[in-house]
């Protein structure tokens, strides 16, 4: 790739877009087999550094480098340094001292990956960064739509490379405290999608109007013929006091349902980017995939880590052709 390191979607040229997302389907087949395990980064360590909670990111990245032979060392924030108040500079730098050759980081402000990244001379994955970007999430749902029949077009959209020309994806829910979103707005747009954002005015971002989407303050307007549903969790833990009366008037107006889903495309895909809160932004037998419309929300999981494994390999030099 011409990147050194994965920081967001929208400085992602198009060309490494592409090709993250095509090595990631050759990955797929080897988390498809009974041995999960490929020699490409065979001695190489990874480190992943997570300011914040995560289950599904984390997990899939420490699988990812396993995969492909790679140590992968996690590190507690909790207890580590950083409790007795050690700057983020030190901590990145003391990685590389100890020989790290890549590190996956989360943190709470938006542009700390890029912070690290001008300090280091080894790979930086950008794994959330407060509101700004999620780059691996949408590349990881941009694959599953890949994969995915998109209704109404007749064609399937993956077949030689991603074009979502005519794919109308909604996005519902907080869009405003989601970096999910705002990576989704500039990778599915640029790969030709029309990208809804649809919730409340109190969780719209004020810089709506600079992002590639179109904003819906109506849920059945919104979502009326998206070929892709995707729901966003009520993040709470950001969110200022008065945005909203309760959750569950939230979820009565807001909540994607099977009610709701009727103004969607009859064979409309069902997302979430996890974790979710059944029974408030989503209904449980939408997220189950039982109220008329698939749910992929556990294929997203599982090409997270497929994703995560080409953007290791990618832009920690492998040699291509060592992969499979």
């Amino acid at each position: 790739m011409a990147l050194r390191h994965l920081l967001s979607i929208e400085e992602t040229e198009d060309a490494d877009v592409r090709l993250i997302m095509e090595t990631a389907r050759s990955f797929q087949d080897v988390i498809g087999r009974p041995v999960k395990k490929v020699p490409a980064l065979r001695g190489r360590t990874v480190v992943t550094l997570f300011y914040e909670a995560s289950t599904r990111t984390r997990t899939s990245f420490e699988l990812a480098a396993k995969y492909l032979s790679a140590d992968a060392v996690n590190i507690a924030v909790a207890q580590s340094s950083v409790t007795k108040g050690e700057s983020l500079k030190d901590t990145v730098r003391t990685l590389e001292a100890v020989t790290a050759d890549c590190v996956v980081m989360r943190h709470s402000s938006s542009g700390a990956p890029h912070l690290a990244a001008g300090m280091l001379g080894i790979p930086v994955i950008n794994a959330g960064d407060g509101r700004h970007e999620h780059p691996t999430q949408a590349l990881l749902d941009a694959v599953t739509i890949w994969d995915a029949w998109a209704p109404g077009l007749g064609k399937k959209v993956g077949v030689d490379a991603p074009d979502f020309s005519g794919l109308r994806v909604a996005i519902v829910g907080d869009v405003a405290h989601s970096r999910v979103a705002r990576s989704n707005a500039w990778l599915l747009s640029r790969l030709g999608a029309e990208v809804r954002f649809v919730g409340p005015t109190t969780l719209m971002p004020a810089d709506a109007s600079l992002l590639p989407a179109t904003v819906h303050s109506d849920l059945r307007a919104g979502i009326e013929g998206a070929h892709v549903v995707m729901v966003l969790r009520l993040q709470t833990e950001r969110q200022e006091a008065g945005l909203l009366p309760t959750a569950r008037e939230y979820s009565r107006i807001w909540g994607v349902n099977r009610s709701a889903l009727a103004a969607a495309h009859p064979d409309a895909l069902v997302m979430h980017p996890g974790p979710m809160n059944r029974g408030v932004e989503i209904a449980p037998d939408v997220a189950d995939g039982l109220a008329g419309h698939a749910s992929a929300i556990e294929t997203q999981v599982r090409n997270g880590v497929a994703v995560r494994m080409a953007c290791l390999y990618l832009l920690m030099g492998s040699a291509a052709g060592d992969v499979l």
